[in-house]
């Protein structure tokens, strides 16, 4: 072999091509950090496992969010707190009247930043540290998926819940924790059967302190 520069091996234009193509498919595709190329896009952001996000199936977060949609009325105002997928289909416009409503997500996952003024950093060991223009009852409809299974989240998650809440809360979380649910934010729960996009070995539930037709069907 050479040692010249003029033997160093080229490609054609049209292997150039192919790979030009190659790239700009790929680019559409996640970032290795879970977001989408455009990280301004609506759902850009994937579930992290690991930080113990699971996403609901498009079938459930679209359920959810009309429910949401429809108990805030014209003008609401929804906190979705540790539900991303459910603040996702509220704003992806395919809902009728999720445009008459507003929505902010709290979520520990700084990635959330992306959706701008509607993310609010949450941490819920610190149920009640919450920006200052983050007013108590501002919002119509809370709906909240603790993101742990134990008396000790729920507890804290509830808090945050209560000083949200004007009134209505609508609450994701696994049928073990109906009791202590009940009993710090009087909800009950619903016949509605929640699925996730992974299969969760822990039964799942929807817990109100509102009539609703939609849940209770």
């Amino acid at each position: 072999m050479s040692d010249s520069d003029d033997d160093v091996p080229t490609l054609s234009a049209h292997t150039l091509a192919a790979l030009q193509e190659f790239y700009n498919e790929t680019r559409t595709g996640p970032d290795p950090d879970g977001t989408a190329s455009d990280p301004f896009a609506v759902g850009a952001v994937e579930e992290d496992w690991r930080m113990s996000q699971f996403w609901y199936s498009d079938e459930t977060a679209a359920l959810l969010a009309e429910e949401v949609v429809r108990e805030a009325g014209e003008g609401g105002r929804v906190a979705c707190v540790c539900a991303p997928s459910v603040y996702q289909k509220l704003k992806q416009g395919v809902l009728d009247g999720s445009d008459k409503v507003s929505a902010v997500v709290l979520e520990y996952d700084r990635r959330f930043s992306t959706y701008g003024d509607d993310f609010i950093y949450y941490d819920y060991n610190e149920p009640l540290s919450l920006p200052c223009g983050v007013a108590p009852q501002s919002f119509d409809v809370v709906l909240a998926d603790p993101p742990y299974l134990s008396e000790e989240c729920l507890s804290k998650v509830a808090q945050t819940i209560q000083y949200l809440s004007k009134g209505k809360v609508l609450l994701c979380t696994g049928a073990i924790m109906e009791g202590v649910a009940k009993e710090l934010l009087g909800v009950k729960m619903c016949s509605f059967l929640p699925k996730h996009n992974r299969n969760l070995s822990n039964e799942f539930r929807c817990f109100i302190n509102y009539p609703s037709r939609l849940l209770s069907s």
